[in-house]
């Protein structure tokens, strides 16, 4: 809640969310929908919801003021709300996930509820209370539900007791080496950690998931990542703060092995390129230039299995780099 709207009311949006919504024709429209569903504390249904996962996708800023996503895991019911303004989180400090350096009391954190065996998800943010480092509170600030669009259907299992580490140690990577790359071109599923800072003074902290078919990250020879940007909310709150600070953190889970893949660097939106017209269902496109990389095998103690069908029927109408590539090539012929 950081700027005012042409009625002198405090807006829900900040000024990075406004602008890519004025070049989008919904501010107006957005000023009452935002009014309507960003809430200052959890609903009921959402109450319900955060015990029954068994991880928790959390954005975070470390102290150089680099973002950071991650997924944390534990056995159902390490989540709860005790009253509607708080969630409880029960997850030890965690030295080797770089986004624990943005976990201690007073950070800002984006948190992403999400069930991937029936693609319900509910995104808040808000500010760290904690007393020790057992866990921590979250003080709501905002909490929101979001459509199930883009998201592939996993069923989950625990590989082994999550309160244990994984045997190996973490890599910290000087650029994206083959197997990154590797892991990255076939995703068909990453999150997206970002954040802003508002005129109030406070920082608010975002992550977000981005769903599409296996090869919908382009990985550059320079290792600059392309990502389509599909229709969606309208919120524009992962490339409204791209748009205010330039800064994103991205994880890429391996479903099948626990590995995660942490990216944190610069990032831009690109609203008109040549590559917009290619690509089916990109309504514009950002870049992202990692800068830190850490590469963190069986970081998860879940394994996710996918059912035969369960590509999101969203998808349907959205394409990959390489049918991009091929009509660009064609086009040029």
């Amino acid at each position: 809640m950081s700027t005012i709207n042409p009625t002198g009311e405090a807006s829900p949006w900040h000024v990075g969310e406004q602008a890519l919504q004025r070049q989008a024709g919904v501010s107006e429209r957005m000023e009452e929908v935002g009014r309507r569903v960003l809430r200052d504390h959890l609903i009921d249904q959402h109450r319900a919801f955060y015990p029954q996962l068994p991880f928790i996708v959390l954005g975070t800023v470390d102290g150089g003021g680099d973002a950071w996503a991650t997924l944390r895991a534990n056995e159902p019911g390490f989540l709860q709300s005790p009253d509607p303004h708080t969630l409880s989180v029960r997850l030890g400090r965690q030295a080797e996930d770089p986004a624990d350096a943005g976990m201690s009391d007073g950070d800002a954190i984006g948190m992403l509820g999400i069930e991937l065996h029936t693609r319900r998800r509910n995104r808040l943010n808000g500010t760290i209370r904690r007393a020790g480092p057992a866990g921590f509170e979250v003080d709501v600030a905002q909490s929101y539900g979001n459509c199930p669009k883009y998201i592939q259907l996993r069923d989950f299992s625990f590989a082994r007791d999550p309160s244990a580490g994984p045997a190996a140690e973490p890599m910290v990577l000087p650029a994206l080496d083959n197997e990154a790359r590797r892991t990255i071109g076939a995703a068909d599923t990453f999150f997206v950690a970002t954040y802003a800072e508002l005129e109030n003074g406070q920082r608010q902290a975002d992550v977000s998931h981005r769903g599409g078919k296996p090869g919908f990250v382009r990985v550059g020879a320079d290792g600059v990542l392309t990502i389509p940007d599909f229709a969606g909310n309208l919120f524009f709150n992962t490339l409204g703060n791209i748009l205010a600070n330039g800064k994103a953190g991205l994880v890429f889970a391996d479903f099948e092995t626990g590995d995660l893949l942490q990216l944190s660097g610069d990032a831009e939106v690109v609203l008109d390129a040549p590559e917009l017209d290619a690509f089916e269902g990109a309504e514009r496109l950002w870049r992202f230039t990692p800068r830190r990389i850490v590469r963190r095998p069986d970081a998860s103690p879940l394994r996710w299995a996918s059912p035969q069908d369960g590509q999101s029927p969203s998808l349907r109408m959205t394409g990959s780099w390489h049918e991009a590539e091929s009509r660009l090539s064609g086009s040029m012929a």
